[in-house]
Order: structure tokens, then C-alpha cells, then sequence
């Protein structure tokens, strides 16, 4: 039994080393499930640079919006697992299943995880005619003015969503929430005052923080950036305990062969330790935070166990 597990398995092993070498046949497509100009979809393109310029074949960038994500990310978890169809997930990969039961995919068993990618600061941001340079003033308006004031996010159970959802469990106030289907589309209205608020990833708001069209008045993120060092925290302003850190990471469909994945982590990480692209998102509030496959699955099964206690814990629902 031993010699037949034993040649089994150099087999299989055999087999994988074999599909890895004429790995890719084709072009690979790597699918955003949200709008043009997240930081989802700046990693994404990275990626796709660098798989283009290592693999003799085109990577492109397929950008699929809707269903807070679910409809690209279905895609992929009904994809061949052959490594031409890539998934660029980001936090609400695993919000998602926290906040509902029907979803038609598992984030982690339909999935084979190849290298988490980035942190990204995400801080609360106002319009200018919101009177609030504080994140304590910011509540106590809203205390004033309960359903008032309104909050932008890129979907029911999005990041954007469920940190406000937290915000406003933990500040005791009441926001109405403005769903979009991505950054893209937000910031223009945020920018022009048609929606008052969001608690956002930095790097899409900073130009125009910088430009004096949005105000930034707290942080996120468990601790502060170094971008706005004077900014501080949501915790330390107002909510102690308040914090999201929001990741992006690499995903394939479930049964890919392991020689895939590890010539896939191999480029994205080498692409993430490049002084070049590294210093490109650190300038836009992205930390690079590459890892191996195994790090990275580990980091989405206690991301989901560590969300699951804060739902509960503030008695959120999402209703779409």
C-alpha cells in the first residue's frame, strides 16, 4: 500500500511539474469583480504586467461589476482550474459569506489562494460643506441631524458598507447609506456634494484630499498612514476598538494544479518586491504585504473568524 500511495503521489507530482511547464497556452484574464479604479483594480493590472512580460502570453484585465462582487467572483469559482481565469478579491471575498447564506460560491473551499498583495489604508472622508473637521464633530452632526447625512460604498457588504455599519453601531448615530458599484463612480458624486461621506481606501481620495475638494478626518485602519501622519486613527479620535484593514490578494479557482499556483506566486510576489512598484502604491496608501499561498489562506480564515464576532457583536444586517 505504501509503494502504491508512494507512485501515486510522485504521479501526481509528475503531472502538476508537467501542466506548470506548459502553463500558460493561452491568454490569462485576470477578473475584477468591481469598476475601473479601485486599488483592486491597480493590483490587478500590475499582475497583469508582469504575467505579460514572464509568460510569453497576454494577461488581461476583465472587469465585471454587480452583486456586490459576486457576479465576477461566481465566474471565476465556475472557471476551468487551469490558471488562465484569476480572481482579484479584495476583504468583501469574505464579508460576504458572513453576511449571507445564499451565496452560489464558498470563498475559501471553491478557491486556491495564490499570494496575498496589499493592505490599503482606508480613512473617513466628508465633502467640504459637511461642518465637521473632526471625527467626534462628524458624529455629534449626525446625532443632530439622524438620516441627514449621507455615506457612499460600493456595494451592500462591501468593506465601505460594513465599516460604517460599524461606525454608526459604535457612534450611536444614523447615516443613509448611497450604494455604487465602485470607486470610480463614487468619488465623482462625493467630490460634487451629491453624497456627504464614505469611509473609503485613501488611495482614490488623496488627490483630492490634497486638493481641498474632500476633507479626511480619521483613519480606518488600526494604525495611522504615512501619507496623512497627522490624522489620526478613528480609535484614537472617537471609537476606541474601531478599526478595518482592508486586504487584496490573488485567487484561483479550486483544483488548480499546485505547480501553477507556485509559478503564479512566484511573479506577483517578484513583482510586489520591485523597489519600483513597491514605492508606486506605498505613494498611494497601498502597503505591499506579499505572501505565500498558505499565509495567504490562513490570513482569510481568520479575517472571516475575526468579522464574523464583530457582526454579531454590533448587530449588523445587511438587507440589500
Amino acid at each position: 500500500m505504501r509503494v502504491v500511495s508512494l507512485f501515486f503521489l510522485c504521479t501526481a507530482l509528475a503531472s502538476s511539474a508537467a501542466t506548470a511547464q506548459n502553463y500558460p497556452s493561452r491568454p490569462i484574464r485576470i477578473i475584477v469583480p468591481l469598476t475601473q479604479g479601485g486599488s483592486n483594480d491597480l493590483l490587478a493590472r500590475i499582475a497583469a504586467e508582469r504575467l505579460t512580460a514572464s509568460l510569453g502570453q497576454p494577461a488581461v484585465v476583465d472587469n465585471r461589476p454587480g452583486g456586490n462582487g459576486n457576479i465576477g467572483t461566481e465566474f471565476v469559482a465556475k472557471s476551468a482550474p487551469d490558471g488562465h481565469t484569476l480572481l482579484m478579491a479584495n476583504t468583501s471575498h469574505v464579508i460576504n459569506s458572513i453576511l449571507s447564506a445564499k451565496l452560489p460560491y464558498d470563498p475559501i473551499r471553491d478557491f486556491a489562494p495564490v499570494a496575498l498583495m496589499s493592505s490599503v489604508h482606508f480613512a473617513l472622508v466628508v465633502h467640504p460643506s459637511v461642518p465637521a473637521h473632526s471625527v467626534k464633530e462628524f458624529i455629534a452632526l449626525a446625532r443632530a441631524r439622524p438620516g441627514a447625512l449621507t455615506y457612499a460604498s460600493v456595494g451592500y457588504g462591501s468593506p465601505h458598507h460594513l465599516a460604517m455599519e460599524l461606525f454608526k453601531s459604535m457612534a450611536g448615530v444614523d447615516l443613509t447609506h448611497v450604494p455604487y458599484k465602485g470607486a470610480g463612480q463614487f468619488v465623482p458624486d462625493l467630490v460634487a456634494g451629491e453624497v456627504s461621506s464614505v469611509i473609503g481606501a485613501i488611495n482614490s481620495l488623496l488627490p483630492h484630499v490634497k486638493a481641498g475638494r474632500l476633507r479626511v478626518l480619521g483613519i480606518a485602519g488600526g494604525r495611522r498612514t504615512p501619507l496623512l501622519p497627522d490624522t489620526p486613527t478613528i480609535a484614537e479620535a472617537a471609537l476606541p476598538g474601531f478599526a478595518l484593514d482592508n486586504w487584496g490578494g490573488m485567487l484561483a479557482p479550486a483544483g488548480t494544479p499546485r505547480g501553477i499556483i507556485e509559478r503564479l506566486n512566484a511573479e506577483i510576489v517578484g513583482a510586489l518586491r520591485d523597489p519600483r512598484i513597491a514605492e508606486r502604491l506605498t505613494s498611494q496608501g497601498i502597503e505591499v504585504t506579499p505572501s505565500t499561498p498558505e499565509e495567504f489562506q490562513e490570513m482569510m480564515r481568520s479575517y472571516a473568524l475575526k468579522w464574523s464576532g464583530v457582526v454579531r457583536a454590533a448587530r449588523i444586517r445587511i438587507e440589500p
